[in-house]
């Protein structure tokens, strides 16, 4: 969801203004300066899509001084991670001399602002408003929260800077997501390839490494469009028997980093080998959304029949293997026979549809405070771990299915511990699962520490 920031200095509206556009009294108004301290967030539903919108406590002329430094760095995160500004002044004031030091401080931020000239509540005041063109700023709109006067206007020329919301256009198709079907040699990945197709594209043998190229074949299911990537079998490399063997495998690796979602195939009669363990360890390091599928169950059940007490004693089985790669589903199926086949790709839409969802920036702060409460970091000295802020980001590339993305604005990036990362995944799961998709977290310190991190 798009986002906005609310920002400026003391008593100049900014929670009136942010109460105007949720449509309900969220944010407490009142004469005093600095009552708002915290961020508050909440969706502005006024215009053709909603926004969601940020309160933040006013920057400088330190109003409560002990509250000022957090004050300040809560509204250069919400300036940070948001898509558009609303730099709030005041009318009947005129331009202070904070004001223009605020100016120059939200200029530095590059992002989009919109120059919110408060409390015009009469017609009278409209000419108030010029003496804020020294600011500098190219767009500059006149508006009294309090009376409601300029607010359609506003929201309006919001909706004109902001970026379009995500919306499926009915004459582009959507991206048609690459799904690597990997798996070490003879598992069945061609197979599994031909009775998706419902013809034999792909070469099947018994003869380990068959399949020498990545080949890309496009189909349609059930009125969706995919890519299927059938790559060679990857063995460990002291048993490469020829350069092209060699070459085929690392064909296969770089296959894994350009999919969209990686299909591995593991062969039920076998199990989870030492192999199957190293492949699933370049599908994390990448960093790739997931789907086991343990193939040949025709082999494993008798009539290929999927009695539910040994689906889940072969499903823990592979869970207790891959461990590490336990946001990955498990999908048993036959590509011999063709038997869920057909799951497969229930699960790969089900995971395409999680990609998409983003977790509300009040809630994800009330969850990740939550968990901190009840299960605090450990300290490193005399130092703790203090989180200020997150929120879910966008990823801008080209994927057709992307991994959630959050970035955590807090005291020390170092203090973390990443036992302690994988804590505050697990509840971010618990609350939106994300089923195959790894949650990646990005940490973003006060002096410019920030520390990739992600929980597999």
């Amino acid at each position: 969801m798009r986002n906005i920031a609310i920002v400026g200095r003391p008593n100049v509206g900014k929670s009136a203004l942010f109460n105007r556009l949720a449509g309900r009294r969220i944010s407490i108004v009142h004469d005093q300066p600095g009552v708002t301290r915290d961020r508050i967030a909440s969706v502005c539903k006024l215009g053709e899509a909603p926004f969601e919108i940020v309160d933040t406590g006013g920057i400088g002329g330190d109003p409560d001084p002990d509250f000022a430094e957090s004050t300040r760095e809560g509204a250069m995160i919400a300036m940070e991670s948001a898509d558009l500004i609303l730099f709030v002044t005041d009318a009947q004031e005129g331009v202070a001399p904070l004001d223009a030091d605020l100016a120059a401080l939200i200029r530095s931020a590059a992002t989009p602002v919109l120059l919110v000239v408060n409390k015009v509540d009469v017609e009278a005041h409209e000419s108030l408003a010029a003496e804020f063109s020294r600011l500098g700023f190219s767009r500059m709109l006149p508006v009294s929260a309090a009376h409601g006067r300029g607010i359609r206007d506003l929201v309006q020329a919001i909706e004109t800077i902001l970026p379009p919301p995500a919306r499926r256009d009915a004459e582009t198709p959507e991206p048609a997501p690459k799904l690597a079907i990997i798996g070490r040699p003879n598992v069945g990945k061609s197979s599994l390839v031909n009775a998706i197709l419902g013809d034999k594209r792909s070469t099947v043998s018994e003869i380990a490494g068959t399949t020498r190229d990545a080949v890309d074949v496009a189909t349609v299911r059930e009125g969706r469009s995919y890519i299927l990537c059938d790559t060679a079998g990857i063995r460990h490399r002291s048993k490469h028997n020829t350069s092209v063997e060699v070459f085929s495998v690392m064909r296969s690796e770089k296959t894994i980093l350009r999919a969209d979602l990686n299909v591995l195939v593991i062969d039920a009669t076998t199990g989870v080998t030492a192999q199957d363990k190293k492949i699933a360890g370049l599908i994390q390091e990448a960093k790739k959304p997931a789907v086991i599928v343990l193939n040949k169950w025709d082999l494993v059940a008798a009539d290929g029949r999927h009695d539910p007490g040994l689906v889940r004693e072969f499903v823990e089985r592979v869970r207790q293997k891959l461990f590490f790669l336990d946001f990955a589903p498990v999908v048993v199926l036959s590509a011999k026979t063709g038997d869920n086949v057909r799951r497969l790709f229930t699960m790969v839409e089900k995971v395409r549809e999680h990609s998409t969802r983003r977790a509300g920036t009040g809630e994800l702060n009330r969850v990740i405070r939550a968990a901190i409460e009840r299960q605090a970091p450990a300290t490193k000295g005399n130092k703790r771990f203090k989180l200020l802020y997150i929120t879910q980001v966008k990823d801008p590339g080209p994927s057709a299915i992307k991994p959630p993305q959050f970035v955590l604005f807090v005291n020390d990036p170092r203090l973390l511990m990443d036992s302690y990362v994988n804590y505050l995944c697990r509840r971010i799961r618990d609350k939106w699962e994300y089923p195959g998709l790894p949650i990646l977290l990005r940490l973003r310190g006060r002096e410019g520490q920030n520390a990739d991190l992600r929980e597999t």
